[in-house]
């Protein structure tokens, strides 16, 4: 019983690339490790998916703890339906060699069955089109008599007050339309892939587009190890399609790339310094920069989370919630650095606490210095229309900040060392190579914000004690990074 040769996940994984398909069958261990946003992505889309299951109550759950019991997940499911549930979760189905798993099944009045894919997204993607149709290909196969299909993803719109309203923070599209036209493509791709996975060797499949398309691949580490470390496909700002046909015309290397080669300005200067090994200085422009600041200084970073299941009044799903801040100060250039922080507490709302603790500790004159003007200010901005009362001295501070990676986003300044990037992380080791983010526990956002927001859930406090020591660490990096950043283009 449920002898099945791959499952909806592999199936999607074959429309992507058949060689990912093949690798993700027979060669699974060659896969990249999964990194912590990944994990991050999956745990929501968990946490999403059990809050979605309350929109249709009084359900039976088919799942088993144990993933190695689907022919009994599908013999329950089975079960369970002829029985007369009216509602099942996690119902797996096999036909033609193929294994869904359905989040929700749902049967109505006139005793068809209406099924429902949760998705973590704030859209309805073209990828869960063909989700929903290979689901609808296995499971009206199965005999089930299928009114409609919807998804049911994350309204963005939706700003909670008080208690969590699931019906408003939910939003439900059906999509049978799409579903019904595409049975004989998802039968005829059935059909291919079968004979795919009956071969004996790995596809001959170059990397291309389809290899983030819709997602990243499983296998890049496998695929792109013939890509070196630096090549065309870091040089800033060029599109994808452009990197690919110079792939396809044999080049990787930047120093192969033709003389009459479109690049801009920008992309041909980064090209330029790495083959002759040289570091650009605009130090005319670098002036004209730095005659914009003027000390006293702070310097400022925020750290964020955005849960996708609205956590506080007022709050949307996914949207930045700030949670800390480093903040470094300066009187003149040769005064002593002062050191403020704030790192909320994981029990509510943090985002009055910080501000009206940011707002004291900038309350003297001075620019404050930050690190990408996509980032701050619109956090800020967000904290203006929340806590109105404060938008004068919000205003003040947005008025004062200045943006250090213009510098390098203008290419004032570039090493080959920033490998076509102008991050702080990209700039730091060109310009401070004694300064690393290597040895912290947490090196980069993504994996702050994951460890704040495990601290709502964390019961150990020794280990809640590491986890914020390791934030602290973190963001106080972040703004002496700046600090140093700084002083080195002063003296330039």
């Amino acid at each position: 019983m449920a002898n099945y040769l791959f499952s909806k996940t592999s199936f999607l994984k074959g429309l992507q690339c058949e060689k990912q398909l093949y690798l993700y069958k027979y060669h699974y261990d060659w896969a990249d490790e999964i990194s912590e946003d990944k994990e991050a992505i999956f745990a929501r889309g968990h946490e999403v998916g059990r809050l979605a299951q309350n929109l249709f109550p009084n359900a039976t759950n088919a799942s088993f703890d144990d993933a190695k019991k689907i022919p009994q997940q599908i013999k329950l499911t089975k079960e369970l339906i002829q029985e007369g549930e009216k509602v099942i979760y996690e119902a797996a189905f096999h036909y033609d060699e193929v294994l869904v798993i359905a989040d929700i099944i749902v049967k109505n009045k006139a005793n068809k069955w209406n099924i429902y894919e949760v998705k973590s997204s704030t859209e309805v993607k073209e990828v869960h089109g063909l989700d929903a149709a290979i689901q609808y290909y296995v499971v009206s196969n199965c005999g089930l008599d299928i009114e409609d299909i919807s998804i049911v993803y994350i309204n963005n719109k939706y700003v909670r007050n008080g208690e969590l309203d699931i019906n408003e923070l939910f939003a439900i599209e059906s999509v049978k339309y799409i579903v019904s036209a595409k049975q004989s493509f998802i039968k005829n791709e059935v059909k291919r892939f079968k004979s795919l996975l009956n071969k004996k060797q790995i596809p001959a499949i170059d990397i291309g587009l389809h290899c983030s398309d819709p997602y990243d691949c499983s296998f890049l580490g496998y695929c792109w190890k013939h890509v070196p470390e630096y090549s065309i496909f870091d040089i800033g700002n060029l599109r994808s399609i452009k990197k690919f046909d110079l792939y396809k015309n044999g080049i990787l290397k930047l120093e192969d790339i033709p003389d009459d080669f479109p690049l801009n300005a920008n992309q041909r200067l980064e090209v330029d310094c790495y083959l002759n090994g040289k570091t650009y200085i605009d130090k005319e422009s670098i002036k004209e920069f730095l005659r914009t600041i003027s000390y006293p200084l702070y310097y400022l970073d925020f750290e964020t989370f955005n849960p996708a299941i609205p956590l506080f009044d007022g709050s949307r799903p996914y949207q930045k919630i700030p949670f800390q801040y480093s903040l470094h100060y300066q009187k003149s250039t040769n005064s002593r650095l002062e050191h403020y922080e704030f790192l909320a507490e994981a029990n509510g709302d943090p985002r009055q606490l910080l501000l009206e603790k940011l707002l004291e500790d900038t309350e003297k004159e001075g620019d404050i210095v930050i690190f990408n003007r996509a980032f701050e200010p619109a956090v800020l901005g967000e904290l203006a229309e929340y806590f109105p009362k404060y938008k004068k001295q919000i205003d003040n501070r947005l008025s004062r900040m200045k943006d250090l990676m213009e510098m390098f986003q203008k290419k004032h300044y570039y090493s080959p060392e920033m490998k076509g990037s102008y991050s702080i992380k990209a700039v730091l080791p060109a310009l401070v190579p004694e300064m690393s983010y290597d040895d912290l526990e947490i090196a980069d956002g993504g994996t702050a914000s994951k460890a704040f927001e495990s601290l709502y859930f964390e019961q150990d406090e020794k280990r809640k004690k590491e986890i914020r020591e390791q934030l602290i660490k973190y963001c106080e990096m972040d703004t002496m990074a700046m600090v140093r950043i700084l002083l080195k283009m002063i003296i330039i």
